[in-house]
């Protein structure tokens, strides 16, 4: 059973920085695109950006600039590091994993999911 563990949320500052983590397991990493999706109080879970597996990195415009992601097969990791937070990034930010050749912004294209990390961001 493939199983999705993200860490790294927090508590910060407007202009501050967190890196999230997500590790996989029961799933042979290499072969998927991974994703990470948030999901803010009373809205839908959305897109932020994904990792193909083969190549190629896309990011929603707003994260532009401020956030990367990044992913080390060796280790079944995928990361986002995210400079610059706003309070507009406050959520709970999920990885996600698709045995893809495509890389998809939609929620319903993913296979697996971690349970989400909590990233609060205060002005």
């Amino acid at each position: 059973q493939a199983q999705l563990v993200e860490s790294g949320g927090g508590s910060v500052q407007a202009g501050g920085s967190l890196r999230l983590s997500c590790v996989a397991s029961g799933l042979t990493f290499s072969l998927y695109n991974m994703a990470w999706f948030r999901q803010a109080p009373g809205r839908e879970r959305e897109f932020v950006a994904v990792i193909s597996w083969i190549d190629g990195i896309d990011y929603v415009d707003y994260v532009l600039g401020r956030f990367t992601i990044s992913r080390d097969d060796a280790k079944n990791s995928v990361f986002l590091q995210m400079n610059g937070l706003k309070p507009e990034d406050t959520a709970v930010y999920y990885c996600a994993a698709d045995l893809s050749s495509q890389r998809s912004w939609e929620v319903g294209d993913y296979d697996y999911w971690g349970q989400g990390t909590q990233v609060t961001v205060s002005s």
